[in-house]
């Protein structure tokens, strides 16, 4: 994580204790500056991708497709950070597609602000949002993301949160909860005023390597208050539980 950057610095130092000198082969290694500057490991630049869910989902109701990824790239201070998710139904409709541009800036050991636009793209109205917000871990590891939104429409915001609960070195069961509110409604886009709807899930994965992790699990989708009467009105579903599996990569 890029929270961890106070820590990766230190990988470029070397201790010498008072009245002890550095061995020969160590003091005649030649070191090549960069611009004046001795290089250290938190200024690399290095790239970052992660297909976080990638699943089907079914019920009594039908099913869905659903994936969220994102990547970076950057030093341990500095990133370029992309995001991506969305639906797509039996019917072939892309839904609920959200897409960040962000940039990402470390302002602890464990949390970076990040600031840029979303765009919704998908088969409904296109909307566009300057955001803001932080990411990263939170107290006992806790992977968090709260993220504000701005338009002309009004405004917006996101929770997201999960854990990893290791019950052996690579079966690992993941809670996930994502909710999103909006200052208004959008009956184009099906959302309400307040807490506008909920996805979460329980995922047990396996790493068979440790960049590769099929799973399966239970998710949860609803939507609420305003969202859920236009959702009626539609005769859609408003709350919907799925037996889901999927699988997990990064690179």
């Amino acid at each position: 994580m890029s929270g961890m950057s106070g820590m990766s610095g230190m990988s470029g130092m070397r201790v010498r204790s008072p009245g002890r000198t550095a061995p020969a082969s160590v003091a005649n290694t030649p070191v090549h500056y960069i611009n004046g500057v001795m290089p250290v490991m938190d200024q690399n630049r290095y790239f970052h991708g992660l297909l976080d869910e990638f699943e089907a989902r079914y019920s009594g109701r039908g099913g869905e497709f659903r994936y969220d990824a994102q990547s970076w790239y950057g030093s341990d201070y500095d990133k370029l950070w992309l995001k991506s998710e969305g639906t797509v139904g039996t019917s072939g409709r892309f839904g609920d597609g959200d897409h960040e541009a962000l940039y990402d800036h470390a302002i602890s050991r464990y949390f970076d602000l990040q600031t840029g636009v979303r765009v919704d793209i998908d088969s409904g109205p296109t909307r566009a949002w300057g955001a803001v917000g932080v990411q990263g871990l939170a107290l006992y590891f806790f992977d968090l993301e709260a993220t504000a939104y701005f338009s002309d429409r009004g405004a917006a915001a996101r929770l997201q949160g999960s854990y990893d609960i290791l019950l052996t070195n690579r079966l690992i069961l993941q809670p996930q909860a994502e909710l999103n509110f909006y200052s208004e409604s959008d009956r184009a886009r099906g959302v309400g005023t307040g807490l506008s709807d909920i996805d979460a899930g329980l995922r047990l994965r396996y790493e068979w390597r440790r960049k590769f992790a099929p799973y399966i699990g239970v998710t949860y989708s609803g939507v609420f208050g305003q969202a859920a009467a236009m959702a009626r009105s539609a005769n859609t579903t408003v709350h919907n539980v799925n037996f889901t599996f999927g699988i997990r990569t990064w690179f």
